[in-house]
């Protein structure tokens, strides 16, 4: 039975409660904490998820010392869930351990990742090509930890095979406390539209491991129109809050009320732009330079040009130093 009304309730992953169903999903170059700082700060954000790890790195001394970089979650944005991905289940479940040993809340394993470099080593949403293997690191990687375990899918691998409804169930009978479901198959990357009937036989299949709905979320009316099609216990919001980490407020605000808060300012949208630049260089472990590199695209997204133009974004994309960042922002949020 679908729901009919939607209600901005918690909901528990494992023994673990979230305050509301609307998560961040796990970007990789975005979701550092700087940035799931940002979203928690407006808001409704219920969950963040950390970038994906790679288990295969955490098995010799040189590459775990490069990954120990991205070790970046804090107490302060309990409950935060981190992301494996990898094909080996003793990897994974080894990998697990160390990760919870740093203070992780939850694992979740990354069955989602389209990109080659992590497909094409078995990892990511190839695992979805065989639901006996994929089941078999759920299970090791359950049986390893002591915190609960999710898991984020795509619709399939191969465009056509819809392999996560049947993995579903096997996840949750490997002990999964959740699953994510993009309703893409990995072959479509971010295109085409999302096929949400996929999430919603995932929810009717699944017994009572709560299921996450991702894919085409860009406003209240989105998230209201996946709660009531699907059925699913919360939504994940992904490229939609790139430059708008006010989306989960929005969209809360959209839930409870049915109406729509109006957008920040562009003077608001500046300073929230700024104290993502400055969150980043005070807790990433880059240096200035190479951290100015990445937020480059990052600022850029905060659309802070005036209509018909890119002059604030081109100056941004050629930055060099936090300096230029705040003496390009700074005159924006003074008007």
């Amino acid at each position: 039975m679908l729901a009919t009304t939607t209600q901005l309730t918690p909901f528990s992953i494992g023994d673990v409660t979230i305050d509301t169903p609307l998560t961040l999903a796990p970007m990789a170059g975005h979701t550092h904490y700087a940035f799931r700082k940002l979203c928690r700060e407006q808001g409704d954000c219920g969950l963040v998820t950390t970038e994906l790890l790679s288990s295969s790195a955490m098995q010799n001394k040189g590459s775990f010392k490069k990954t120990l970089t991205m070790f970046d979650w804090h107490a302060d944005e309990f409950p935060v869930s981190v992301q494996l991905f990898g094909s080996d289940p003793q990897e994974m479940a080894e990998a697990a351990k160390i990760i919870v040993d740093y203070g992780a809340a939850m694992i979740d394993i990354n069955m989602g990742c389209w990109v080659p470099k992590v497909a094409k080593k078995g990892g990511g949403a190839a695992l979805l090509r065989d639901v006996c293997t994929a089941s078999a690191v759920v299970e090791a990687v359950v049986k390893a930890v002591d915190v609960p375990v999710t898991v984020k899918v795509r619709s399939g691998f191969e465009d056509g095979v819809v392999t996560a409804i049947p993995f579903a169930k096997a996840a949750e009978d490997c002990g999964a406390k959740a699953i994510a479901v993009h309703a893409r198959f990995a072959g479509q990357g971010h295109s085409g539209d999302a096929d949400w009937d996929v999430i919603r036989h995932v929810k009717e299949i699944v017994s009572e491991m709560p299921v996450i709905g991702n894919g085409d979320i860009h406003t209240g009316a989105d998230a209201k129109r996946m709660f009531e099609e699907t059925g699913c216990d919360a939504v994940m919001i992904g490229r939609a809050s790139l430059g708008q980490p006010w989306i989960f407020q929005q969209v809360a605000h959209y839930l409870r009320t049915g109406e729509d808060l109006p957008p920040p300012s562009r003077s608001e949208r500046a300073r929230l732009a700024l104290r993502h630049a400055h969150l980043t260089l005070e807790h990433c472990n880059l240096r200035e330079s190479q951290a100015v590199l990445e937020l480059r695209g990052q600022i850029s997204k905060y659309q802070l040009d005036e209509p018909g133009s890119v002059q604030v974004r081109n100056r941004l994309v050629r930055c060099d130093t936090i300096a230029d960042i705040d003496a390009i922002l700074q005159p924006i949020i003074d008007v």
